[in-house]
């Protein structure tokens, strides 16, 4: 299936490559990961359901089985070389319609190009009534970084290129939820604030992580030695706590969605209520034709 969207951000080349040099240290290095992860399985718990077959998405972080209920079958799917069942682009999902009774990602489908087919692709690839938990980066996630190299390139160069992600929203995120075709959607985010010694331990973090710049539209020369110690000085005066280390931001968004089925909720039609607001506040109802009395 091609790519529902012509618009190009990431370089998905650029980021299989980085993710697999980050393999060999990921269990160091990903704590922001795992935190989530942790995160996704603490609200699964809450959902009295089984789900005999579950798709991970993205294994950076591994997930404790026990803690998915009635469990028989866990598929690994993720775009590294790996040891997963299945090596594969999110973007390209290789399964068939109605496989899953539970889909779970944790922090891999902020670089996607694509994000509103996969989301279609990863509904269509639940069962009726399956579950759908994802987080992903959103759009306060390095805000900091993003200001500060901002400033720098204006100052050095008299220009800007990208460097940080433009990650969506939550309004966004929800009203993608609601094209995909997700039933109950629920969209929320935690703010995960993450000290560092400077900018130099910050960017060899992210490298670590996987999360380098993939931007298409990224500068292909070498970092320029009096941009970066100009950002740095300007990340430390704009963004230091109190014992002098620097401030990075991550926005976590949740995903809920559930693949329909007819035992969902349904929302009522327009006019279906059989109680009167009015009611239920003890005051008159006024036509919009009358006028009220003071």
């Amino acid at each position: 299936m091609a790519p529902s969207s012509d618009i190009f951000i990431f370089d998905r080349k650029k980021i299989r490559a980085q993710r697999n040099r980050a393999l060999k240290n990921i269990k160091e290095n990903n704590f922001l990961i795992k935190w989530t992860t942790n995160q996704l399985l603490s609200r699964l718990e809450i959902i009295k359901k089984e789900f005999p077959c579950a798709l991970q998405v993205g294994t950076r972080a591994d997930i404790d089985q026990r803690q998915i209920n009635g469990l028989e079958t866990l598929i690994t799917m993720d775009g590294t070389d790996g040891k997963n069942s299945v090596v594969a682009d999110e973007e390209f999902l290789p399964f068939a319609s109605e496989s899953f009774d539970l889909i779970i990602s944790a922090l891999n489908l902020h670089t996607t190009n694509d994000l509103p087919g996969t989301l279609l692709q990863l509904r269509r690839s639940l069962k009726p009534d399956g579950l759908f938990m994802c987080a992903l980066l959103g759009g306060e996630t390095l805000y900091e970084m993003r200001d500060i190299f901002t400033q720098a390139e204006m100052e050095v160069s008299g220009g800007i290129s990208p460097r940080v992600a433009p990650f969506a929203d939550m309004p966004q995120m929800g009203s993608l939820m609601q094209r995909a075709g997700f039933n109950l959607p629920v969209v929320d985010s935690e703010i995960i604030t993450v000290t560092y010694d400077n900018l130099f331990k910050l960017i060899h973090d992210l490298r670590m992580m996987g999360e380098g710049n993939a931007l298409i539209e990224r500068s292909k020369s070498f970092n320029n030695r009096t941009l970066l110690m100009r950002a740095a000085d300007l990340y430390q005066e704009k963004y230091s706590e109190p014992d002098g280390k620097i401030a990075a931001t991550f926005e976590i968004i949740f995903l809920v969605g559930w693949s329909p089925h007819e035992s969902q909720q349904k929302p009522l039609r327009p006019g279906s209520a059989k109680a009167r607001l009015s009611d239920a506040l003890n005051t008159e109802e006024i036509s919009t034709k009358e006028k009220a009395t003071p």
